[in-house]
């Protein structure tokens, strides 16, 4: 296998968060014969379609970073359109890539797929042995059946599939629609509207007790390339910082962040979620790759291109 920077690759999802950030990743290393399709050019839940478009355009390597994600709230309102969309996606990608010979298959899938009260922090093995989140079960059952699905792949057929289980994520191209959105691009969206609007509180769901584990997507993308370079084993493997913060920390430093003057006013009557959610992520540092980007330079970075982007 040589993944080289003539190899030609395929970035399913590549407008996304995470797609865009293996892109931009792969360019500045010199890889320039990436294939590229948006979900208008290619709807990746007809199989047909997308048997032909491997048939026709036969990538080597394949990061499947596709897929519809969306916050508390989405997945509680969307839970049949979140289980079928991913699962589809999964399985016209990872069928076809077999099928047409692809070389290597990376895998993305979250770290909601692990047991809501497992021990922290999350150890990869802690898959399947217990019972899930019911805020994004949907979004978790069919991440599960993705990575099944690359270990099965490579004990039948001998696929080179790989899979990683990502922290919460942010950064460039977050998506910062309050109705959608995960609990960090939420909160720089919330902050920075009431400093606009010179508001004198910032309302907040749950206690602020839980804690989270936050990965900038660029760190992501560099371990996805590390991964498809230097990783070739059935087992899943997690990709974070290692160290966590509350939800009420993450909230002062997002408010230091945007300059936002006023007060926090928590709703206690919305959800929590999961209380922890730390992963263990000492595989991947036995690998030699560790996070650089730290949490509060990350924020930054988010926040100047969300001005810069979403500002009319």
């Amino acid at each position: 296998m040589a993944f080289s920077k003539n190899s030609k690759i395929y970035v399913a999802g590549h407008n996304g968060m995470v797609g865009s950030a293996i892109v931009r990743k792969l360019k500045s290393l010199g890889h320039e014969n990436l294939v590229l399709k948006s979900s208008k050019e290619l709807d990746l839940r007809n199989s047909e379609d997308v048997a032909n478009f491997f048939e026709e355009e036969r990538p080597k390597f394949v990061f499947l970073a596709a897929a519809k994600v969306g916050g508390i709230l989405a997945n509680s309102n969307y839970k049949a359109d979140f289980i079928y969309d991913n699962l589809t996606i999964q399985n016209n990608v990872i069928k076809s890539a077999h099928l047409f010979n692809v070389e290597k298959l990376l895998f993305l899938g979250s770290s909601c797929i692990y047991p809501k009260n497992a021990p922290q922090p999350i150890k990869e093995e802690y898959l399947l042995t217990g019972l899930l989140e019911t805020t994004n079960e949907p979004y978790a059952i069919a991440k599960i059946a993705g990575l099944k699905m690359c270990q099965y792949f490579r004990e039948q057929y001998g696929c080179n599939f790989i899979s990683i289980m990502p922290t919460n994520l942010y950064g460039k191209n977050d998506n910062f629609d309050l109705k959608t959105s995960h609990v960090l691009p939420a909160l720089l969206r919330k902050f920075h509207d009431a400093k606009i609007n010179n508001e004198n509180k910032v309302e907040i769901w749950g206690s602020g007790n839980p804690k989270r584990e936050f990965l900038h997507v660029d760190d992501l993308a560099d371990a996805c390339v590390f991964l498809m370079n230097n990783y070739n084993k059935s087992e899943t493997i997690n990709v974070g910082t290692g160290e966590d913060i509350s939800i009420k920390d993450l909230a002062l430093l997002i408010k230091k962040i945007t300059g936002f003057k006023g007060d926090l006013e928590w709703n206690s009557s919305m959800p929590d979620g999961t209380y922890r959610k730390l992963l263990d992520v000492s595989k991947i540092h036995n690998l030699q790759w560790k996070a650089k980007i730290n949490l509060k330079d990350g924020i930054k970075l988010t926040y100047d291109w969300y001005i810069k982007n979403h500002i009319v």
